[in-house]
């Protein structure tokens, strides 16, 4: 097939080692184009030394190389009144010719256009940028001049490929695990290799085409998923065997797994080649010329945005009155970061607890002493009635005394303060098997499906405790019909590893992983092992891995790190750890899947909320998206990464201003004018919210764009109806605006200027190896000249 086409060649591109299996020697996987810098050879001693004084000292979680956390926002504003004041006069002076004049100019290509085209030197690429600008008739800002970025050429080009072998490496990665990486960065790293184009892989090849007139709905499912299933007509078994081997699944065509030689060829990337890979990126993240180029090129883009919005807000704003119907509150937004646990608000769980004493005061809800509980008996043990519960008597609200306090946080989960009312109300592995759970998530979902334009991805939760809570988790989701075509299940993973040692109930970390994904292999290999497991991983599109960041990390993951079969101490081990072996176990079971036909997974870590500068390195490599990324402010060479990678950062600054961050500081204002893809999420609503309608508590929302990014990197099936059947192109012709109100020219800004990015740091690196080659010719020239 076309795709697998694709990944073949991928995977000879880089090299990838296929088959992993203990003992076996890797050699060094070399990128497509020679990018060696000054910093070779060192990477593993920098890396080393940088997370060593990360355990050390607190101080150091994070790139000494912070913004300024405050600006003199008053004279900012004075400055850009007075220009104001000053363009309405120039206007009112202006002869009508002159106006008449700079309309007919506005028709046609601005000045930083036509420089494209009188450039003898433009590239092929710059060509197909110039094609697809489609939206023309805006203010553009051209800066002129050889030394654009402000460094010397020599610090530039240094920069440049330490940013290109980042690229190249997060690139590898998400081709490897079938994740997306995206598309107009991908193009720009293809010309430069000279690889032949093979991004077709990237785009998301499960929708049917619309018509560029159809609804802004997607088609209704006529059945319900999980009723009327025959099991009958469950895929068949493929007859494959599996087993855990130094932490990684390995999967034979025979039925015996001790013969090697029949291990299907599923590909992952080994330990070595992921320690080596994290600490090139460890090196560059604190190398001082690619961090003064990284902080100038985000502090350009900052400016610039401003400038963009100063002489386009009106074209924009004209746009998007022209759009009939649509608006902020009929768009389709998608909540990418909330958990299910938490998903309807304070209101709404005291109205269900409240009806639910009144409905069932007999049922017997929990066992205590070996005999039943009921409801009433529950409540009475509590001396609580029904007519004495309140919000603040529930006191599941966030306040100040959570913050920096995530012990206090999850203590805010259990109602009333009390465990048992958390077991029984919002857990789905208990005596009633999740019962109650389920009416009040079902509940969350008419809600939804009410208000048509609300979606979200819902987190739930699977331990590692034991090999049956998938069973369990599939039989709750399949016996209490909860589904709906507004919502889709993402899997957290919690990094409680230390608790469940210290209690006894595991003896080392890969019996966790075995606990976590042998089920899956299972199901895949034979669906009627897990029946109810395959109806409910059809709408499973990911995994999340969660806990405090903040917590001190004991252990730098190296090549020296206990393998999970020898990983027996109390310690839990550290972040990279944890996201490296769920990343190579989602990849060899999304190849898995991919060859059976079923839909396969991406991985979207809580990341860089709090603790060290590694965690966002590893969501850079590993991650199609994360959530959070609070500390990206304070590392300027990831915040540039992840901006020309156009990685998904979820953020929540209301969870976010009771935990870690105040708003004042929230960075996501920031990251929108520098061109970040960033969206809004709820995260707990339970813990934050006070309303039904979950987006109206933001007021950040008036910002373009984030519209966009609501769908765009959700994983939904539907994203042809809500955005338009072109959303996968590039630039402006991707933007149907009756479908996602955000302007056209808004959509071009952004393009344009991550085309220009991408373009100054590979015309950087093919104007060295130009020069390279021309001092090459001079010299043989040189050389064959005849001595006298």
């Amino acid at each position: 097939s076309k795709i697998s086409k694709c990944l073949v060649s991928k995977e000879k591109d880089f090299k990838f080692n296929t088959r992993s299996l203990p003992g076996t020697p890797v050699t060094h996987k070399h990128l497509p184009i020679d990018l060696r810098t000054s910093m070779d050879g060192k990477y593993k001693e920098i890396a080393e030394e940088l997370l060593a004084r990360s355990l050390t000292d607190s101080d150091m979680r994070c790139a000494p190389y912070e913004f300024p956390e405050e600006s003199p926002i008053e004279q900012l504003e004075e400055k850009r009144h007075r220009l104001e004041r000053q363009i309405s006069q120039d206007v009112k002076l202006e002869p009508e010719i002159l106006l008449r004049a700079k309309q007919d100019f506005m028709k046609i290509d601005s000045a930083a256009d036509l420089e494209y085209l009188k450039d003898s030197h433009v590239d092929e690429v710059d060509l197909h940028h110039m094609e697809t600008l489609v939206e023309k008739n805006f203010q553009r800002v051209s800066i002129s001049g050889e030394e654009k970025c402000g460094v010397p050429f020599t610090d530039l080009v240094d920069a440049a490929k330490c940013v290109v072998k980042a690229l190249f490496i997060r690139e590898k990665y998400m081709a490897l695990s079938l994740q997306t990486f995206y598309k107009t960065t991908g193009r720009s790293l293809q010309e430069l290799s000279q690889r032949p184009p093979d991004i077709d892989a990237y785009e998301d090849l499960h929708e049917s085409p619309v018509d560029s007139d159809m609804s802004v709905h997607a088609p209704v499912s006529e059945t319900h998923p999980y009723e009327g299933q025959d099991m009958k007509n469950l895929p068949p078994d493929a007859g494959y065997s599996c087993k855990m081997v130094d932490g990684v699944i390995h999967v034979y065509t025979a039925q015996n797994p001790m013969d090697k030689s029949t291990e299907l060829d599923l590909p992952y990337p080994d330990l070595q080649e992921y320690i080596a890979d994290m600490n090139v990126m460890m090196a560059l993240i604190i190398n001082g010329p690619v961090k003064s180029f990284c902080y100038r090129r985000l502090q350009y883009l900052s400016s610039k945005f401003q400038m963009h919005v100063l002489l386009n807000e009106m074209k924009e704003l004209a746009a998007q009155k022209k759009v009939p119907h649509r608006d902020f509150y009929n768009i389709r937004k998608v909540d990418t970061h909330i958990h299910a646990s938490s998903c309807m608000n304070q209101k709404h769980l005291l109205r269900f607890i409240k009806s639910s004493m009144k409905k069932y005061p007999d049922e017997i809800v929990r066992m205590q002493g070996g005999r039943g509980q009921t409801m009433m008996e529950v409540f009475e043990n509590m001396n609580l009635t029904a007519y004495d519960l309140s919000v603040d008597t529930l006191d599941m609200h966030a306040d100040r005394n959570t913050f920096h306090r995530f012990d206090k946080f999850n203590s805010k989960y259990n109602p009333i303060g009390e465990s048992i009312l958390r077991e029984i109300f919002i857990k789905t592995d208990n005596h009633i098997h999740g019962k109650y759970f389920g009416h009040i998530v079902k509940e969350v979902m008419s809600d939804l499906e009410e208000s048509k334009y609300q979606n979200a991805e819902l987190r739930l939760s699977i331990y590692g405790r034991s090999m049956d809570e998938w069973d369990k988790l599939a039989l709750w989701a399949v016996s209490h019909s909860v589904y709906s075509d507004n919502v889709r299940w993402l899997v957290q993973i919690p990094r409680l590893f230390d608790v469940y040692r210290t209690k006894q109930q595991l003896s080392n970390f890969q019996q966790m992983l075995e606990n976590i994904f042998l089920p899956l292999f299972e199901v895949t290999i034979n669906p009627s092992s897990h029946p109810q497991l395959h109806l409910l991983l059809q709408h499973v599109v990911g995994f999340d891995s969660v806990d405090d960041e903040s917590k001190p990390e004991h252990h730098v993951f190296n090549l020296d790190s206990p393998s999970p079969a020898r990983w027996c101490d109390d310690d839990n081990p550290p972040y990279s750890y944890y996201l490296y072996y769920m990343y190579v176990n989602m990849t060899v079971l999304n190849h898995l899947r991919r060859r059976r036909g079923f839909n396969t997974f991406v991985l979207r870590p809580h990341c860089g909320e709090a603790g060290p500068i590694h965690h966002l390195v590893s969501g850079f490599m590993l991650s199609e998206n994360i959530s959070h990324g609070l500390l990206l402010r304070k590392a300027p060479v990831l915040q540039y990464l992840y901006y020309l990678a156009q990685v998904g950062i979820a953020m929540s600054p209301l969870s976010n201003n009771s935990l870690f961050l105040s708003y004042h500081r929230n960075p996501l204002p920031e990251y929108l004018s520098r061109g970040l893809m960033v969206s809004l999420s709820t995260d707990d609503p339970l813990q934050f919210h006070f309303t039904k309608s979950l987006y109206p508590n933001y007021k950040l929302l008036s910002q373009y764009f984030c519209y966009l990014n609501f769908s765009l990197f959700s994983s939904f099936q539907s994203k042809s109806h809500w955005l338009g059947p072109d959303y996968t192109k590039e630039g402006p012709i991707s933007n149907d605006i009756r479908r996602t109100n955000v302007p056209d020219i808004r959509v071009g800004y952004r393009y344009e200027t991550l085309c220009e990015e991408l373009h100054l740091i590979t015309q950087a690196i093919r104007t060295q190896e130009l020069d390279r080659i021309e001092e090459e010719d001079g010299l043989s020239f040189t050389s064959s000249q005849p001595t006298r």
